[in-house]
């Protein structure tokens, strides 16, 4: 059936629970000549007269009160239909695809998590720890976590976290074998464990001062490692230096387990932002995440 003969009997059904012409014309937002020319048109095409008109009303004949008993429930399923479907777009649900480095899952997604699946149990996500920059429309992720300057210009980007204080971190035992660097220069004669990145395959570079100026440089050292917790547990154990977040060495400063070097010259990296491709419509769903991993300050 063509799309214009399903259209003509939605209008013969609004006619015949109206009994009117006049009401139905109404209710459909068209002109009353029109309506009656679709019904005749209607009639002619079936070979079939549906509605019985007189001067002063319409009703169904045998023929047209079959019909509506037929098309009349179809056409209520059809409309409780795209009410679900409304309701759908108002009520979150579905599933979220995220792309992140490990620290913002630990410090930032899973937390928000906690506050946004609780209240909300037909939402799903799924998060993928991945240092590289990853494309997420190529990819098929909803959204990717990293770090503000990191961030194609054609994305949208939404700040979700505060900036990141890096420390530059030893074992006691390292220190011992080799004095305490006092200044970046003498970072030549230490071990790093450096974050080995997957997209560029190179080595993660640390963000130092120097003259007042930020500089990027890269350590020599006998470890490459894709995961900052084995980082952190290979400067435990004395193989060198490491370069991490603050927060995640914070403890093992406080008891002394890892001393901390280099403080002053060591600037915070910009904060975690949530980047994704623009969204028309964007799903309740991924509008309730963007709302609560917002970063307010």
């Amino acid at each position: 059936m063509k799309r214009d003969e399903i259209a003509d009997l939605v209008a013969f059904v609004a006619v015949a629970e109206a009994r009117s012409f006049t009401r139905a014309a109404t209710r459909l937002g068209m002109a009353q000549s029109a309506l009656s020319q679709i019904v005749r048109r209607t009639e002619e095409r079936l070979g079939l007269r549906l509605l019985s008109r007189t001067t002063r009303s319409v009703a169904p004949t045998e023929a047209g009160e079959r019909l509506l008993a037929t098309l009349a429930p179809m056409l209520k399923d059809m409309e409780a239909a795209v009410a679900a479907l409304g309701e759908l777009r108002d009520r979150p649900t579905g599933t979220i695809r995220l792309t992140t480095v490990e620290h913002a899952a630990k410090t930032i997604l899973m937390p928000a998590m906690k506050r946004m699946l609780a209240g909300n149990p037909e939402i799903r996500v799924e998060i993928t720890v991945d240092y590289g920059l990853a494309d997420v429309v190529a990819e098929q992720f909803d959204a990717g976590v990293r770090l503000g300057g990191e961030i194609a210009r054609d994305m949208i980007a939404v700040r979700i976290g505060p900036d990141i204080p890096m420390a530059i971190v030893g074992a006691p035992d390292y220190f011992r074998a080799q004095p305490a660097p006092t200044s970046p220069a003498q970072l030549i004669d230490h071990r790093a464990i450096n974050l080995r990145l997957p997209t560029s395959g190179t080595l993660n570079r640390w963000r130092l001062m120097r003259a007042g100026r930020e500089t990027r440089v890269c350590i020599d050292g006998p470890l490459a490692i894709n995961n900052i917790d084995l980082i952190r547990d290979a400067a435990l154990e004395g193989h060198g230096l490491a370069y991490l977040p603050l927060d995640r060495v914070q403890g093992d400063l406080d008891e002394g387990r890892l001393i901390r070097v280099l403080s002053r010259f060591t600037p915070n990296l910009p904060g975690y932002h949530l980047y994704y491709p623009h969204r028309r419509h964007a799903s309740s769903a991924f509008s309730l995440l963007v709302e609560t991993l917002r970063f307010r300050g």
